[in-house]
């Protein structure tokens, strides 16, 4: 443990190094919720308004879960980085394991994602309510899951590109395939009855059934705002998204290190 710790303190070292542009990418996150959110609010279709009630209520938890996916994304861009730059080959000279390694950098990569969301969720319960201490810790541990299954996409995605042109494609290509295809924007209720009528395809409505950014989103309203209910698909969904990556990238990550 103390080996992982000193590498989980290294990767916050390097996370505010960008002290700056994380506020204003905060900034940014709390500018969608108080003014595209409130704006929205007035525009949405009255299917999608009688779904959400309110639709920034409903957008908050979505801003939330897309301030923890950015956060947890950044690991990939600083992993892609050392291993074109051969930097890693220092961290290989060091007293530590490759296994001590890989994971001291995968639960860095998740930790600094969950202090950077901290502030969007604190504002979303100032404006839709506290939750009780049990609902508070399910919230929270669902998102450290969350927040590490992302990290070990982004290490995966990371160690399984040879440019850094090539890790920004992929990473736009994740981004848009995970956030436009869930519950972040629109009630999940309402892809599926567009499911069902054939206005959208199938296997995306499917993604977004499954898609653990939906699954984190909705675990917050269901608790906030009592619809969607909450069910143990959610859980499962991000246990299962978690393990993957994490088991994934951890190995992905010894071995391309080892090789390069």
């Amino acid at each position: 443990m103390k080996a992982i710790l000193h590498i989980i303190e290294h990767d916050f070292r390097n996370f505010f190094r960008y002290k700056w542009w994380l506020a204003g990418l905060i900034s940014m996150n709390l500018a969608d919720l108080l003014i595209m959110a409130v704006v929205y609010n007035q525009m949405v279709s009255p299917e999608i308004a009688e779904l959400t009630k309110s639709y920034f209520n409903f957008f908050a938890p979505g801003v939330t879960v897309v301030g923890l996916f950015a956060s947890a994304f950044m690991i990939g861009r600083e992993i892609n980085m050392e291993v074109r730059r051969q930097i890693h080959h220092y961290m290989l000279s060091l007293p530590i394991t490759r296994l001590e390694l890989a994971v001291g950098r995968l639960f860095a990569g998740g930790l600094r994602g969950m202090m950077y969301m901290s502030p969007l969720l604190l504002t979303t319960f100032l404006f839709l309510g506290f939750p009780s201490l049990p609902q508070l810790l399910v919230i929270l541990g669902a998102l450290l899951l969350l927040a590490t299954g992302i990290s070990g996409l982004s290490i995966a995605t990371a160690v399984s590109t040879t440019s850094f042109e090539k890790f920004v494609t992929a990473r736009g290509l994740v981004y848009y395939v995970l956030f436009f295809c869930s519950s972040i924007f629109y009630p999940l209720s309402l892809i599926q009855t567009l499911g069902r009528e054939g206005v959208m395809p199938q296997p995306l409505v499917v993604l977004a059934e499954f898609n653990p950014l939906s699954s984190g989103a909705d675990l917050i309203r269901s608790f906030l705002l009592g619809d969607p209910p909450f069910t143990l698909n959610m859980v499962r969904n991000l246990v299962v998204f978690s393990v993957i990556f994490a088991t994934t990238a951890t190995f992905a990550y010894m071995k391309i290190i080892e090789r390069r």
